[in-house]
């Protein structure tokens, strides 16, 4: 270790290589092995054989991998609490498979690990609401179903009521889930959810900027936590499950069906949006399924919506979408106690670069200029960028 600057030296790293680490570090930067080995100069196998611990790479390969990765060669060792003991035994629920390419589907994993480690630090320093998302046991013979008993359960647990819920995102937190926005490149993805050994952990979507779809995503990514501990991520019917759970989580089916118009009358519908905080289109599904409208009717409401341009921008209120503020407090109280986010980012083995967007409260706080670098278009969605190099 260079004793001057404390960064750890490629020689010390080729010693204490972990090979899961050099896969997190591929996908994050989200390349395939033949890109990596050609970049370095060596075989796709060698690669693999670094991957799976049968070899451990020279001190100038590791080097090398650092520069062709975009991190420091002390991102290639674990410290205790950061390494993950069963790589890829956890999978992320994301909404649809088959929208996002492999390599997409992977950064965001790794995206989801690295927000692991850096809760693994914070939890050393700081004392964390504590975990509280009761298990759904559904009953032998249940009179409601599946997904709507467990929204009410959860809402009973932690003492809902039936009123509408002022702020989804600092309720999940004090209830210890940890919630964090996405870099802008993985955006493709939309929000997804995962159990880490820690905490589990939710990841928003920084590209909508929607508070009303941000709140429903937020509610969404609960009753896969609930309900789909251990289904299989991106199937259609926990996608159905997850949406279902969002509806009765946030317009209970007791006091929406009396508020909800038996036609479209658009500025009662408007007024309950405001008044429930999810948005018209939801408030449409949700007269659907609770039998306040039949088929064509809610067909012939967003028809209507389509043609006036709400299914896009809808009419109202745009309040500001709701902020994690869980890890920026924590780091803002640990930087009030001399703790650098440097030293944090350094002792979690994370690029100071995706730190930030971790601790991110707000998606004004992340690189707008990773926004160009994504890309918006059709063509752009084959095209994976690094988290990690700067200026890709």
């Amino acid at each position: 270790m260079n004793l001057a600057t404390g960064r750890l030296r490629a020689a010390d790293a080729a010693q204490l290589f972990v090979g899961s680490r050099l896969t997190l570090a591929r996908h994050l930067a989200g390349m395939r092995k033949n890109e990596l080995a050609e970049s370095i100069e060596k075989t796709p196998t060698a690669i693999a054989s670094y991957e799976a611990g049968r070899s451990r790479p020279a001190a100038a390969t590791v080097a090398k991998l650092s520069v062709a990765l975009g991190v420091e060669p002390a991102f290639f060792i674990a410290t205790p609490g950061t390494e993950r003991s069963a790589p890829g035994s956890i999978e992320p629920h994301y909404r649809s498979l088959r929208s996002t390419t492999q390599l997409v589907r992977n950064q965001a994993t790794a995206y989801g690990w690295v927000v692991h480690d850096v809760v693994a630090v914070f939890e050393r320093h700081v004392e964390m609401p504590s975990l509280d998302m009761p298990t759904y046991a559904p009953p032998a013979q249940e009179s409601v179903p599946r997904p709507a008993a467990a929204a009410q359960a959860l809402r009973e647990a932690w003492g809902l009521g039936i009123e509408p819920i002022k702020h989804v995102l600092r309720l999940v937190e004090n209830h210890g889930i940890i919630c964090v926005f996405s870099p802008f490149q993985i955006a493709s993805v939309d929000a997804y959810s995962f159990e880490s050994q820690i905490r589990p952990i939710i990841v928003l979507n920084p590209l909508k900027g929607d508070y009303y779809r941000q709140r429903w995503d937020l509610a969404h990514e609960i009753g896969h936590l609930i309900l789909h501990r251990d289904a299989e991520p991106g199937s259609h019917i926990a996608e159905v499950e997850a949406h279902r759970f969002a509806a009765e989580l946030l317009l209970p089916a007791g006091p929406i069906r009396e508020q909800l118009p038996h036609r479209p009358f658009w500025p009662r519908l408007l007024a309950l949006k405001e008044h429930w905080g999810v948005s018209m289109q939801a408030l449409l599904y949700r007269a659907r399924e609770l039998g306040v409208h039949n088929d064509v009717t809610y067909r012939n409401a967003m028809m209507r919506m389509a043609k006036e341009g709400w299914r896009r921008q809808e009419p109202g209120a745009r309040p500001s979408v709701e902020q994690p503020s869980l890890l920026p407090g924590a780091l803002r109280l640990l930087e009030d106690s001399s703790v650098s986010a440097v030293q944090l980012a350094s002792e979690a083995r994370v690029p100071m670069k995706i730190f930030r967007i971790v601790t991110a409260r707000s998606i004004e706080a992340i690189d707008i200029d990773q926004v160009a670098q994504s890309g918006d278009g059709e063509q752009e969605r084959t095209r994976v960028v690094s988290l990690l190099l700067e200026g890709i």
